[in-house]
């Protein structure tokens, strides 16, 4: 569900360092928000402050979330600090990985691409073929 962004609060929060915020920003002007911050019933934001700054900082009118039933305020404060602890970042083996992965995907071997190019050539001529 998109939100203006100007209708979203925020209350005191336990988060105090944003961090770099430009590289978020990079990564959800490319990606699009993978996942959505997440806010009161009366808009008051619960988790994704650094998401929502970001999007901020590109100009964004709106912003995808999810309205979760928080009664309190007790209830809204644990709920940012699971969502900020309750999370496993990649090892550096894992993250190699994934680098190396991507590498390997975005710079096809000399035969993948010669296939590829085979490929590519003869639809369009069959795609030629079925027009005429």
């Amino acid at each position: 569900m998109l939100v203006p962004i100007e209708e979203i609060k925020v209350k005191k929060r336990i988060r105090k360092e944003m961090g770099d915020i430009s590289a978020l920003a990079e990564s959800l002007k490319k990606f699009g928000q993978i996942s959505p911050i997440v806010i009161t019933k009366s808009n008051v934001l619960v988790a994704g402050e650094r998401r929502l700054e970001a999007a901020k900082s590109l100009g964004w009118a709106s912003i995808n979330v999810i309205i979760a039933d928080i009664p309190d305020e007790l209830t809204r404060v644990e709920y940012e600090r699971e969502e900020n602890t309750q999370r496993l970042s990649f090892t550096d083996e894992e993250t190699l990985e994934a680098e190396k992965r991507i590498e390997r995907l975005s710079r096809p071997c000399l035969c993948k691409r010669i296939w590829n190019a085979i490929v590519g050539f003869f639809r369009k001529i069959f795609k030629r073929s079925a027009e005429e």
